[in-house]
């Protein structure tokens, strides 16, 4: 006998959340169960606003479809929507116990918050790896930040993500302020530039390695060996199923290239099975997960060493159920 309930969910966010202009005051998202003979699944069906090709409202309505199917004992194909495809691939491989019980709990450091405080936990850290994100601003404003950041701590390695912010000329003004011998220790930045060709223009004069993130979503032939792209970043919200997911981690590595499993703005609950997959995926690479900082409150499950509070089912809203 099979079951289901697709839940609703709405977590504050800090105030400084700015995606692509646009300031996130919250989070919604939909948590999905399954339950069946063999026990209970959940997982996490969130889509992101300005980066998600679907609405929630949409992503709602396939989800029930889908769900309803499952009840009546189909088994149905994989939704075309990459977050319910995800959720529901989450969930079904926790009700089948495929995904480990261990997750990858290092992740490299947001950037963000009061830089003393930053500092200070980077200080403390035997590798410290951070990702900071530039583009927000001034170009030679985040050249200057990255040089000074990465002057002030030896150990470091940055990864760094602009979201295609900035055209050709912006992306070299940043650059020019990172000294020659500091460059290689950004272990990539994330679609630096407006298009492809010009992204791939500022690895070649720059030296600095870079890495796909919305492009490839957007064409999967970049998946490729190219000169000046060190990594793939994946995040699975907006790639879709698990096993779409592992295609790509599969591709990449084939290729030679870096695949980091990275996070969309999912609840506690989102990212504690994203750490799992990023444990039996790619494991010696540390994933792109610590945006639990960005949210004052933890969902149903805890991220290890989290002291944020943790609410549970009673706050969330069931929006279909059978």
């Amino acid at each position: 006998m099979r079951s289901a309930t697709l839940f609703g969910y709405q977590l504050a966010l800090d105030a400084g959340v700015v995606l692509r202009e646009q300031r996130l005051k919250s989070r919604l998202g939909m948590l999905v169960k399954l339950v069946d003979d063999r026990g209970e699944g959940w997982g996490e069906i969130a889509p992101l606003p300005q980066f998600s090709v679907e609405t929630p409202e949409l992503a709602q309505m396939q989800a029930a479809k889908w769900l309803e199917r499952w009840c009546a004992g189909e088994q149905p194909p994989d939704s075309p929507l990459p977050s319910v495809a995800f959720g529901i691939s989450c969930a079904l491989a926790e009700l089948e116990g495929q995904l480990p019980a261990e997750g990858c709990w290092q992740s490299a450091t947001l950037c963000s918050g009061d830089p003393d405080a930053l500092f200070e936990r980077l200080q403390n850290q035997s590798a410290p790896l951070a990702k900071m994100k530039v583009g927000l601003y001034e170009a030679v404003r985040d050249g200057m930040q990255v040089n000074l950041l990465l002057e002030a701590l030896p150990d470091l390695t940055l990864r760094l993500d602009a979201n295609r912010s900035w055209t050709l000329e912006k992306a070299l003004q940043f650059a020019r302020y990172i000294s020659n011998e500091l460059r290689g220790r950004i272990a990539f930045i994330e679609e630096p530039c407006r298009t492809v060709a010009e992204s791939m223009a500022f690895a070649r004069q720059t030296g600095i390695a870079i890495a796909w993130d919305e492009s490839l979503r957007d064409d999967a032939t970049l998946l490729s060996a190219q000169q000046g792209v060190r990594a793939v970043v994946i995040k699975p919200t907006l790639t879709g199923s698990i096993q779409k997911v592992q295609q790509q981690v599969a591709a990449a590595q084939r290729l030679g290239l870096t695949p980091v499993i990275s996070s969309a703005l999912e609840s506690s609950l989102g990212l504690t099975q994203l750490a799992r997959l990023a444990q039996q995926l790619t494991p010696g690479t540390v994933p792109g997960l610590d945006t639990l900082s960005l949210m004052q409150k933890q969902l149903l499950r805890h991220w290890p060493g989290s002291t944020l509070p943790l609410s549970g089912k009673e706050e969330l809203q069931c929006l279909w159920q059978q």
